[in-house]
């Protein structure tokens, strides 16, 4: 899929002819259809107003990095999942006016005709496969701080602005500012219609777009037709419904996303309420009702706190009040769980974000009998991670997620190559298994040698801790597709040193170890070892991961910032011990911002009564005291400490890597021509950074590097 060397003309729309422009071939698989009849019922068409979706799997609105920055990877990414068989492909978030801009966020745009070519070449990149293209329209009033515009936002009423804590407020709209909105919000309309989409969004949900922001009582204080009553209230909201209808309903459906519940209670919309009122005094007015609850922390969230179908009990009352097709969402990976929701009369689409982007073709192999290829979510929201620091997508089921453009990678496809060469994959992680997964996809004859008996690596160990269970999927999908392959075969309890290496004689070795965490407290704060890091009263990650039961109270020491720290401290609570975390950062588990998950580990740390030491590094230990330092000040404290969990930093596991590298004779001897260290015995990072370190080796072994940048870039102009 890599962009052809000069884009032809668009055909109409201002945009590139997509099958021509990036090589994609329409029904390139041919797979003989053996589709268990249970899921018959996922394959009917749906009618949404004026146009009809081939199946029930829709692909709700989603970020994914790139948009109006990167139309071209963006088209691409939305291309990938028609082809594997999801009916109806939506946009993000599409700005329609420069007073709502989501800066830093990359999310879509039409604030004027300029902006047409680019999502043109998404919408025809989704049409070459069959499916529907959608575009959520949105403006997010009060909700974004106009970093790029300079705009004063706008809101219903005066109120602070922004999602960071900007020092902005909102002026409360006129009836001339919202004469103003509902025509700049007509003309997005005409201009999504095109640019070729057939579905329009009409945006309410996630407390991210003005007619949420009127429905709201907390943001709502006016006195005029729309605010007070919660029709006034829901006034712009029903306006706007019917300016879409109006000005392209003839040939385009309209859709209504909205949260039907906020999990406020009293404070916020709630679906025993409000949000049941706004769907019954609506009921009929749009073509298909997309329903979830807010605020995105919610609607999508993570495994650890929420299970598949989670959100059931707030949307299902939506099909009994409207005769409208409804899609919902809810980390749907199961077919069975997907049958359950249409035949109980919950949904009529089965809606999804995440599950579609660590499984595009999740819908062909439902089609196609293949269960067991399915890349289920494990729900860490490593994805939604890339759109919080306005960067392309990542998944850690995925690894070709971003890189369908840029680097030409398809999710089901690499090129073949290797017969004949065998490779030699030491340690069967997350890396290692899936270097064994792709190198064989590829055609190489493959041995995956593991240490101990069960495979895994980190993620085997991981999956243990209190709400990762779903994180077992990275391994256990790799290790399904491995037992399927005739070119690979594992070896466990086979600890290689560089002697065994060079006897086997493989023609290329990786090196796929995994990492070590650090006792002696140096991180990203600590610089230097903490004296008194010495004794056996230190335990790391891996030990408490081993079996290890420290002695209370403890203090976990995380420097780390991102879901470990946390998660081991809620463990040890668990078991009935006192626990302190004590981290330099201003939260536990800091780093989860950006991955919706920051609120939630508080809220849990606190409730299961955690203390939390925020601002504060760890300086010393003395016998059965933590002495903490400001990270600000450098007051010291201490705290008690019978036991200390150092969650800081990690070291490779590269020993045999470096053994290896350091005799080029005896590698040539053996026939050996590459060694190379992947994943965390390179250099540790995430579960997703290790996948796509073991995806890439396969992916360029064999390939000569070349001097320039590895990925095509998009350049404006």
């Amino acid at each position: 899929m890599r962009p052809h060397p000069e884009l032809v003309e668009g055909r109409g729309r201002g945009a590139p002819a997509f099958a021509e422009a990036y090589e994609f071939k329409v029904g390139k698989r041919e797979t003989p259809m053996t589709r268990d009849p249970r899921y018959d019922i996922l394959f009917e068409p749906v009618p949404i107003g004026p146009v009809t979706a081939r199946n029930r799997f829709y692909q709700v609105p989603h970020c994914d990095g790139m948009g109006y920055r990167r139309p071209k990877a963006e088209a691409a990414s939305r291309a990938v999942k028609a082809e594997g068989g999801w009916a109806v492909i939506c946009t993000q978030e599409c700005e329609i006016h420069p007073s709502g801009d989501v800066t830093p966020a990359i999310e879509a745009r039409l604030w004027d005709d300029k902006d047409i070519p680019a999502l043109a070449l998404m919408a025809e990149a989704v049409h070459t496969f069959g499916s529907l293209a959608a575009i959520e329209l949105v403006h997010n009033g009060p909700s974004c701080a106009n970093r790029y515009s300079r705009e004063v936002p706008i809101g219903p009423s005066h109120q602070p602005a922004g999602a960071k804590w900007d020092p902005v407020q909102a002026r409360a709209m006129d009836l001339a500012d919202i004469r103003a909105y509902r025509q700049w919000h007509r003309a997005a309309a005409r201009r999504a219609k095109t640019a070729g989409f057939d579905i329009v969004y009409v945006y309410a949900g996630h407390d991210l777009s003005l007619p949420m922001h009127f429905l709201q009582r907390r943001r709502n204080d006016r006195a005029d037709d729309y605010g007070g009553s919660l029709e006034n209230r829901a006034r712009l909201l029903r306006e706007v419904i019917e300016d879409t209808k109006e000005e392209v309903g003839e040939t385009c459906a309209v859709a209504v996303r909205i949260a039907v519940d906020e999990l406020m209670g009293d404070d916020g919309i709630a679906s025993e309420n409000e949000g049941r009122d706004v769907i019954e005094m609506l009921a009929e007015l749009p073509d298909l009702w997309d329903v979830n609850v807010s605020d995105w922390d919610n609607d999508s969230l993570t495994s650890r706190f929420g299970p598949e179908g989670g959100q059931e009990p707030f949307t299902a009352f939506v099909k009994q009040v409207t005769s409208k097709p409804v899609v919902g969402v809810g980390r749907f990976t199961s077919p069975d769980t997907m049958v359950s929701q249409i035949k109980r009369g919950v949904l009529d689409m089965i809606g999804a974000a995440r599950p579609s982007i660590a499984d595009p073709f999740l819908p062909k192999k439902i089609e196609d009998g293949r269960l067991d290829d399915i890349r289920e979510c494990i729900g860490c929201n490593i994805c939604v991670s890339g759109d919080q620091v306005a960067s392309p997508i990542r998944c850690t089921q995925n690894p070709t997620s971003g890189e369908e453009w840029r680097k030409g990678w398809h999710p089901e496809e690499i090129p073949a190559k290797g017969a004949g060469a065998s490779v030699l994959v030491v340690g069967a992680g997350p890396a290692g298994l899936e270097a064994a997964r792709a190198l064989g996809q590829c055609g190489y004859e493959v041995h995956l040698a593991e240490a101990g008996e069960d495979l895994g690596g980190r993620v085997a160990r991981e999956a243990r801790l209190p709400g990762l269970a779903a994180w077992i999927r990275v391994r256990d999908y790799r290790v399904q597709q491995l037992d399927k392959m005739t070119n690979v075969q594992i070896y466990r309890d086979s600890r290689l040193t560089a002697e065994h290496v060079l006897e086997f004689g493989a023609k290329h070795v990786v090196i796929a170890t995994g990492c070590t965490w650090r006792r002696d407290g140096v991180g990203r704060k600590n610089w230097q070892a903490v004296p008194g890091l010495d004794g056996a009263k230190v335990l790391t990650p891996d030990d408490i991961l081993a079996g290890a039961v420290p002695e209370g109270p403890i203090v976990v020491y995380d420097d780390d910032h991102y879901y470990m720290g946390g998660v081991l401290a809620e463990k040890l609570r668990a078991e009935g011990r006192a626990v302190t975390v004590v981290t330099p950062a201003p939260s536990a588990s800091a780093w989860t911002d950006n991955t919706l998950e920051l609120g939630h580990i508080q809220k849990r740390l606190l409730e299961a009564g955690i203390v939390i030491a925020a601002n504060k590094r760890l300086a010393a230990l003395h016998g059965d005291r933590a002495e903490l330092a400001c990270v600000y000040t450098d007051a010291r404290e201490e705290v008690p400490c019978a036991s200390l969990v150092t969650v800081t930093a990690r070291l490779p596991n590269d020993d045999l890597a470096r053994s290896l590298n350091a005799m080029p004779e005896a590698l040539k001897d053996a026939g050996i021509e590459s060694v190379q260290a992947i994943g965390d015995a390179l250099a540790p990072a995430t579960i997703a950074a290790a996948v796509y370190a073991g995806h890439k080796y396969a992916r360029l072994l064999g390939e000569t590097p070349g001097d320039g940048v590895p990925f095509e870039r998009e350049f404006p102009g």
